[in-house]
């Protein structure tokens, strides 16, 4: 090929067969250059009757080429016909090393000799010529393999499939057709997959037909077992094939070589593009994966739209006309060009996002103009969505953890809601407008899909969060500027049931917050031996009486159930302490109470022991245990009794059940855990959590699946049949009919369309009086209590 050339295009996946053929079309001199045998490798490398979808479906295609949701197979089939029909220029086998220069004058050195000359480079290379692979001992073994081509040649195998993105599940699902299949996912949700895998994967999981390890990650690969590292320490699984589907890196030094700048804050990868795809280096372009936009219709519009803008008749982008309805309600009605440059540089949260990554997000988002005074969010409503906001400001009141109410105000570029994001939970805060307020609203898929893709973005929600929690729980008066210095060295762990956070008679000098979960304390007797003095829940902070009193440590803390804490410096901390006396007053007070306790507990043996008791029996993670002490309980059954009367003849507790310590008896009822185990894996969505008082329940869209029953890992959930309808009391006193107090017939039958649902304690969250159990018991046996609260009680009638 001699001259130069309008444009060549680097690569043949969809962004650059698309680029092709728009080039094509508008007769604009062009090259395909593409480093494989044929063209679209990635897709040609998808598992063999794989279904493409074609998503976002709310974005129009263009492009000269046909692309609607079909198989694998169909998809290659139309774009091989039209390549060859609207005349292509593509050229295999043709890897390129180097581009040097700028618009007009491109020269471009293939590998295996020769150059091109081209006014204008289009990048089109995608990222997954950059694998990433297992990087774990044993990884090397000749049965683990980072494709998949055809699920259907392999058959009863246990395979375990590493990743969590749209690859990884799709590979994982197709294989159990014929496989025991485990899927491996670092983090507790499919934050990164379209909605449609994530739907798919939910379904085969509560099916049964697949285990999903969660919160999982590989530590070592030995004989026919991979071990990984999970919330309970480690565990082992079985394995015949490992399928390592970990996404791909960017290219970024070959980039870099071609001249390509990168955000000098950069945590995404991907290079800031103009609007029309542009780089800083005139001339040179860069669609597709290569610009953050990995799905098929965005690589496709993207190449059409480039070729356009080269060609002198530049086009708004496919999204334009979507953006432009997210965000009319913006004053001054900006464009959207124009709105996304206050967005960015007015919302911390979003500011390392390039231009184009934040259309994506957008596009899952809602705007809105609340008026001064109008109320955002209502204290226990139902939501999981996280608001920016853009301009104006609010106010919010909540009730914090240990039951003072706070009012605080945010403004421009702050966020709230966080905690229905994070944990799912009721909203636990009432949020108004003081003026009129400008806010962006993310859903909860897209928000947590931020903060699972954009490491700076989810450093600064970590920082936030935190300044929040340690305000809320531990240091209400301080303001974020007081806490900068301890914040900007902190860090958030999580940490596994029984690991060591504190070392008896260690000299280092951290501080940790708990933020979620409990710890145990534990000190050594006079014969060396070590006893349980105390139990620390969330909210607490430990280890700062070494750091006041500049001792080693006094106890050994361990975490009684998967943990988180924020880890915070002890320089930096204390150095607060000392600009601030009388907080360092009101911590050394509240730490001599807390030392107080342990010795006594220390002296009390039965108290230790009992501590230990309920760590054994996980009311670490409890927000609200029913416990009954066995010196009262009468064994009257009133309050199993009242709790059937009270649920339509149902008990959702069983007194006799359980486990007995020093008189103190545990019955089989909810314990409404701080992170319940049960609300995991629920396909509907029927578990709900009230960030108010802790309560966990069950409401009418039940499937009766029984994923919430398996999790649990303390037999409190039951799958129940509708209870009958009751007959009156003076029905059953003078013919028998029907059941009695806190009975259900066993003989009644139930129709075809009968179904059995879960069934747990609500702590009759709609019941005026609060739990019927506690207000039936006639000895004042039976309490429904946190742990920690119970434990003093205790001691105090023991004393």
């Amino acid at each position: 090929m001699t001259g130069p050339i309008k444009v060549a295009i680097i690569g043949s996946g969809p962004a650059g067969l698309s680029a092709g053929a728009r080039a094509a079309a508008k007769g604009v001199s062009h090259v395909v250059l593409e480093r494989e045998p044929r063209f679209a490798e990635t897709i040609q490398r998808y598992q063999r009757g794989k279904f493409v979808m074609a998503t976002p479906d709310i974005l129009p295609l263009r492009s000269d080429l046909e692309f609607a949701a079909n198989t694998r197979e169909t998809i290659l089939g139309i774009w091989d016909r039209q390549l060859g029909e609207q005349h292509i220029e593509i050229r295999y086998g043709s890897p390129v090393r180097a581009i040097k220069g700028r618009r007009g004058a491109f020269t471009i050195e293939l590998e295996q000799g020769g150059t091109i000359e081209a006014e204008n480079v289009v990048l089109a290379i995608g990222v997954q010529g950059n694998i990433r692979k297992l990087a774990v001992p044993g990884a090397d073994q000749p049965w683990v393999q980072y494709q998949l081509d055809d699920p259907d040649a392999y058959e009863e195998e246990n395979i375990v499939v590493v990743g969590a993105g749209d690859a990884a599940i799709e590979n994982a699902i197709a294989l159990t057709a014929k496989n025991k299949v485990t899927i491996v996912n670092r983090g507790n949700e499919f934050a990164k997959a379209k909605l449609g895998n994530q739907t798919a994967i939910e379904k085969a999981e509560a099916a049964k037909a697949i285990t999903v390890a969660r919160n999982a990650q590989p530590v070592r690969i030995e004989g026919n077992k991979i071990v990984l590292k999970v919330p309970e320490g480690e565990r082992e699984v079985p394995v015949d094939r490992i399928i390592a589907r970990l996404g791909a890196i960017p290219p970024k030094d070959f980039l870099a070589s071609c001249g390509v700048m990168f955000p000098k804050e950069d945590s995404t990868g991907f290079p800031e593009l103009s609007t029309t795809y542009e780089t800083n280096v005139p001339g040179l372009y860069a669609i597709g994966a290569l610009a953050g936009y990995p799905l098929i219709k965005h690589c496709m519009n993207q190449g059409f739209e480039v070729i356009e803008t080269i060609a002198g008749t530049p086009v708004k982008p496919a999204d334009e006309p979507l953006l432009e309805e997210r965000l009319q309600g913006l004053p001054g009605r900006p464009s959207v060009e124009e709105a996304l440059a206050a967005i960015k540089s007015g919302v911390p949260l979003l500011s390392a996002l390039t231009t184009l990554q934040l259309r994506e997000f957008l596009l899952d988002s809602e705007t809105r103009v609340a008026l001064a005074g109008e109320t955002i969010l209502t204290h226990d409503a139902k939501g999981d969505s996280l608001f920016l906001i853009l301009s104006g400001a609010v106010r919010i009141e909540v009730v914090d953890r240990r039951g003072r109410d706070r009012t605080v105000v945010r403004g421009a570029g702050e966020f709230f809601g966080e905690l229905g994001l994070v944990a799912g939970r009721r909203r636990a805060e009432t949020v108004r407008a003081m003026a009129d307020t400008v806010l962006i609203e993310l859903s909860r898929r897209s928000a947590v899909k931020l903060l699972a893709s954009v490491a700076s973005a989810r450093a600064y929600f970590d920082k936030i969060t935190i300044v929040r929690q340690l305000q809320d729980d531990v240091l209400p008066e301080l303001t974020e500027e007081d806490l900068a210095g301890v914040i900007e060295k902190a860090t958030i762990e999580r940490l596994p049931a029984g690991k060591v956070l504190i070392q008896e008679g260690a000299q280092d000098r951290f501080v940790f917050m708990i933020r979620s979960g409990s710890a145990v304390v534990s000190q050594k007797g006079p014969g060396g031996a070590s006893s349980i003095v105390n139990y620390v829940p969330s909210g607490e902070l430990v280890g700062e009486i070494a750091l006041l009193r500049d001792v080693p440590r006094t106890a050994t803390i361990t975490t009684a159930i998967e943990t988180e804490v924020v880890r915070l410096d002890g320089e930096e901390f204390s150095r607060l302490l000392d600009l601030r006396p009388d907080l360092r007053e009101k911590i050394e007070e509240a730490a001599q109470k807390r030392q107080l306790e342990g010795v006594r507990s220390g002296q009390d043996g039965v108290k230790g022991r009992l501590t230990d008791f309920f760590v054994e029996e996980g009311l670490g993670e409890a927000t609200n245990a029913l416990l009954i002490d066995d010196s009262l309980c009468i064994r009257c059954d009133n309050c199993e009794t009242a709790c059937a009367e009270s649920h339509g003849g149902i008990a959702r507790m069983d007194r006799d059940a359980g486990s007995t310590f020093a008189m103190i008896h545990i019955p089989t009822a909810c314990r409404h855990c701080e992170h319940p185990h049960c609300m995991t894996e629920c396909p509907p969505d029927a578990i709900h959590r009230s960030e108010a008082n802790g309560e966990v329940w069950i409401d009418d869209t039940c499937i009766g699946c029984g994923a919430c029953q398996q999790n649990c890992p303390y037999g409190v959930i039951r799958l129940s049949y509708a209870a009958p309808k009751k007959s009156s009391l003076l029905m059953w006193l003078l013919f028998g009919r029907g059941s009695g107090p806190g009975e259900v017939k066993a003989h009644v039958e139930h129709g075809h369309s009968a179904r059995k649902v879960a069934t747990k304690c609500d702590l009759c969250k709609d019941i005026k009086g609060g739990p019927a159990c506690v207000r039936a018991c006639p000895t004042g046996a039976a309490i429904r209590v946190r742990p920690h609260n119970y434990l003093q009680h205790f001691g105090e009638r023991s004393g």
